[in-house]
């Protein structure tokens, strides 16, 4: 409704007769009244002033016409004064020499204008010739198939050398590789802990061992432990079951893990 009113194009008051209250239609109105007797009041003014207003605004609109008028005709007075005395062939021909000189002047102006616009296009097309970058595109691509074809090389050259490295490094590994060791009919014994078994103090007598052979694992339990000097006599060169001193110290028991 506010929009309405606002964008109205016949003038509108605004008189809801609640002096408390201001609304909307208030602010968006031509004219607020405080209630509609009052808004009927100032819309239907007295007949004799509008008549009045409009005997005065006639009157002014007259004086306006008559001063318009005047002046119009003063002016017309004072043209057709400079007419009577200009003869209208005379300035027309003064006027085509005028025309005709500015002619002269633009096209030579025009021409001097061609003519230097023509100077600095060759002076430009000579200095693009000069700063063509063509050739050095050209220049620049070859330098860089160059130095791909340099890339590429020490590339092969690197991807070579690391595979040589590498090549040897696994066969360096497969030589050292306890699996290798394994393979070739040895075993490696170690404790609870993890820790290989290098020395009989590592042990002691119902210790379990685990065993590492090439196609599993042998747990087995510690019966006896002997020491073995380093001066190896007849006695130590014999079978460990037929030395009257040592009784087998190994019980092989299944692994737990291939149970599993």
């Amino acid at each position: 409704m506010a929009r309405a009113i606002f964008a109205s194009q016949i003038p509108i008051v605004s008189a809801v007769g609640h002096e408390t209250d201001v609304t909307i239609a208030d602010f968006v109105a031509d004219l607020r009244a405080p209630t509609p007797s009052a808004a009927a009041e100032i819309v239907s003014r007295n007949q004799q002033e509008l008549l009045r207003q409009l005997q005065s605004g006639q009157q002014r609109l007259e004086m306006a016409m008559d001063y318009f008028l005047a002046s119009r005709q003063r002016r017309f007075t004072q043209l057709f004064h400079r007419l009577q005395q200009q003869h209208p062939q005379l300035r027309l021909a003064r006027q085509q020499t005028a025309l005709e000189r500015l002619r002269q002047r633009m096209r030579i102006a025009v021409e001097s204008q061609l003519k230097r616009a023509e100077q600095r296009q060759k002076r430009t097309v000579q200095r693009l010739n000069h700063y063509n970058p063509q050739p050095r595109i050209h220049r620049a691509q070859s330098r860089i198939q160059q130095l791909e074809y340099r890339l590429a090389e020490i590339m092969r050259g690197r991807l070579s050398e690391r595979r040589e490295r590498f090549g040897n490094a696994v066969t360096h590994l497969e030589a050292v590789s306890p699996l290798a060791t394994l393979a070739r009919g040895y075993s490696v014994t170690s404790v609870s802990d993890g820790t290989v078994l290098k020395q009989t103090k590592q042990v002691k007598t119902g210790d379990l061992l685990t065993t590492r052979l090439k196609d599993g694992w042998v747990e087995s339990e510690v019966k006896q432990i002997a020491t073995v000097k380093k001066k190896r006599g007849p006695e130590s060169l014999r079978p460990l079951n037929q030395r009257n001193k040592f009784h087998p110290f190994f019980e092989i028991r299944p692994c737990p893990c291939w149970q599993k």
